[in-house]
């Protein structure tokens, strides 16, 4: 979804975040920057990530961005990495997609492939990462249609802009 909402905008540059899990079947090679715990541990000593996260056994987070001039940084995080954003950043524009439902969003995440048990996880997530992104003062968007979704959020960031 982000990458459709950069393809429509070009003053928009999306980050890549880097993870501790393996590459899913099928996932490209630049959906993340696949590397194992060491690296990942290095990285976050040495201070070179805005936000991170544990998430289940695997680690996610988002390097400091470097886009090219003029350009706004697009950030896929979960409501952890948010809140280490918002803490830095108070202006930044949060949206928080959710699925339309607990059902829609099962179906999601087992056609990527994930597990029964991380299914089961995620599910049980959502209640208190709905709540964390109210707090965080994130516009809500539910994510029933592809097209629409970013047809909203373009509308949303080019209101943030004016």
């Amino acid at each position: 979804m982000a990458r459709l909402l950069v393809s429509q905008d070009d003053r928009l540059w999306l980050s890549r975040s880097w993870t501790t899990r393996p590459q899913r079947a099928g996932e490209p090679d630049d959906a993340y920057r696949f590397v194992d715990r060491a690296v990942f541990d290095a990285a976050i000593a040495a201070g070179g990530f805005l936000e991170w996260t544990d998430f289940g056994e695997y680690r996610y987070g988002t390097p400091h961005p470097d886009p090219p001039p003029g350009h706004d940084i697009l950030l896929e995080i979960d409501v952890q990495g948010a809140r280490q954003v918002r803490a830095r950043h108070r202006e930044a524009l949060l949206l928080f997609l959710e699925a339309p439902s607990d059902s829609d969003q099962a179906h999601r995440l087992r056609g990527r492939g994930d597990s029964e048990d991380h299914v089961r996880a995620r599910l049980s997530y959502g209640p208190g990462e709905r709540e964390t992104a109210r707090e965080l003062g994130a516009v809500m968007v539910v994510n029933a249609d592809l097209d629409e979704t970013v047809a909203e959020m373009g509308r949303i960031i080019d209101d943030r802009r004016r």
